[in-house]
């Protein structure tokens, strides 16, 4: 018998049958990087398990809320499969069986959010260098909620879409919550007061970047964006590509069953506000369709007041996320222009923006009655000869300034020159005027970059800047 001899001179031969030999021998069952210890799965619905094994590999899944389903892998190991799940409890345990197995502990069911956007989003309890979150120590004292889970997917970038992220989960308790998300954290603890259940929280953040990057490639390329992808790969890749936060920070979260989401995003983009609306919009309807479990609730955060420079006016960009709440199935905006700060960008009450996104939800998708859940938002105006009345939803009661000097109105007419306004608020109800115009049409509201706002309905809840011009 003559003996088969590999020569060593054919060595990338032989190095794909040894990989080919290593890769079968030791394959092995894996889920995808979201799933770990400690995790919070959606309640009351069926949830994607993902993963990978060897090809035609049988996977099952169990749970010990006595439910069991199987797949099998396909041939490239992929696999993908859904459980049910039942009302709020645990701790559980999830099993996964194939080639090997895995077993996840400390499993809770309840309600799971995912948090996103720039720096707002990011910005930490413990607050960003010489820029405090107001009240952080004693919400980081208080912060001991074992049924609220964290999980921080950490920052990075990639030009196409990655299926696994870093990051794990952790119960809330004062030496992991001071270095997660203040909004995402306080809106997790606000929802897990009032449900009564247990809450997961998954925040995706990256301080700096426009809207653009946190969207998938082909959904830009449908809104005539023109996608130039960085094709040197030697050439490093900027957090501001586009799609590349999309494809590094989310793709690998689908279709990680959730309840909604959560976002505070904009002050990159106010350079181009026109363009703002479409983008903004597009982004949520692609990220709705990849998750595949209807239009989930999308609630965000208007972006505060800042004195951004004379170059740009950010009220623009302002309106674009009011248009984007109005014209946008299934969203809410949580107004901010009472806290904002003049020189930092970062406002320090982190508390007030949880708290109004939180209203959004509780009403929306909770169901909870009897409170106002949005700031006025403006309707329309009437005309009477130098007045002019202005109308708002969302302040059934009526408007009030606090008592606070309502100075941040102008008033044009027909020459599309506007002059400061004088402003009443008479039994709730707004009137605008000036001496200097006497047959008004148009009535802006803090219609600039930096503007304290002091028109507000009565739950105390804040109105957006608004025009009643489109000049």
């Amino acid at each position: 018998m003559k003996k088969q001899i590999i020569s060593l001179s054919n060595k990338p031969l032989l190095i794909m049958l040894w990989c080919g030999i290593s890769i079968s021998c030791f394959a092995q069952t894996k889920v995808a990087s979201v799933f770990n210890h400690h995790m919070v799965l959606q309640q009351n619905t069926q949830v994607a398990i993902w993963g990978i094994d060897k090809p035609n590999t049988k996977i099952t899944v169990s749970a010990n809320w006595n439910e069991k389903q199987t797949t099998i892998s396909d041939k490239n190991g992929h696999w993908k499969l859904h459980i049910n799940t039942i009302k709020a409890g645990g701790p559980y345990t999830l099993k996964v069986s194939g080639s090997s197995n895995v077993t996840l502990t400390d499993v809770l069911l309840g309600e799971v959010w995912l948090c996103s956007g720039q720096s707002n989003m990011e910005m930490p309890i413990n607050g960003f260098p010489g820029q405090p979150v107001i009240g952080s120590n004693e919400i980081i004292l208080n912060s001991d909620y074992p049924q609220m889970r964290l999980f921080t997917v950490k920052k990075n970038m990639s030009n196409n879409p990655l299926d696994s992220c870093t990051g794990i989960w952790q119960p809330a308790n004062p030496e992991t919550a001071g270095n997660f998300s203040a909004v995402a954290y306080l809106y997790g603890k606000i929802l897990q007061a009032k449900l009564k259940v247990p809450v997961g929280i998954i925040c995706s953040s990256f301080g700096g970047t426009r809207v653009e990057a946190w969207t998938k490639k082909d959904v830009l390329e449908q809104i005539n964006f023109e996608y130039k992808k960085n094709q040197n790969p030697t050439e490093k890749i900027d957090k501001n590509d586009p799609s590349v936060l999309f494809n590094a920070m989310i793709h690998p979260l689908v279709p990680f069953t959730i309840k909604g989401a959560i976002w505070y995003q904009g002050e990159s983009n106010i350079s181009n506000a026109s363009q703002y609306e479409e983008r903004f919009s597009a982004m949520i309807n692609s990220w709705r369709k990849d998750w595949q479990i209807g239009d989930f609730p999308f609630y965000f955060t208007q972006i505060a007041p800042f004195e951004y420079g004379n170059q740009v006016n950010a009220a623009y960009l302002r309106e674009a996320q009011l248009k984007t709440m109005q014209h946008t199935a299934n969203t809410g905006m949580a107004t901010t222009s009472d806290i904002g700060e003049k020189n930092c960008i970062h406002p320090a009450q982190k508390k007030q923006v949880a708290e109004r996104l939180a209203y959004w939800a509780l009403s929306k998708t909770y169901g909870f009655k009897g409170f106002l859940y949005s700031g006025p938002v403006y309707k329309s105006i009437t005309v009477r000869g130098n007045k002019v009345d202005v109308e708002f939803d969302h302040a059934p009661n009526g408007l009030t300034s606090f008592g606070k000097s309502l100075n941040q109105f102008t008033i044009a007419g027909a020459d599309q020159k506007f002059h400061p306004a004088k402003a009443e608020i008479i039994k709730g109800k707004l009137t605008v005027y000036s001496e200097n115009v006497s047959a008004p049409v148009a009535v802006r509201y803090g219609w600039e970059n930096y503007t304290e706002g002091t028109l507000f309905n009565l739950g105390g809840l804040p109105a957006s800047s608004f025009r009643t011009d489109n000049w």
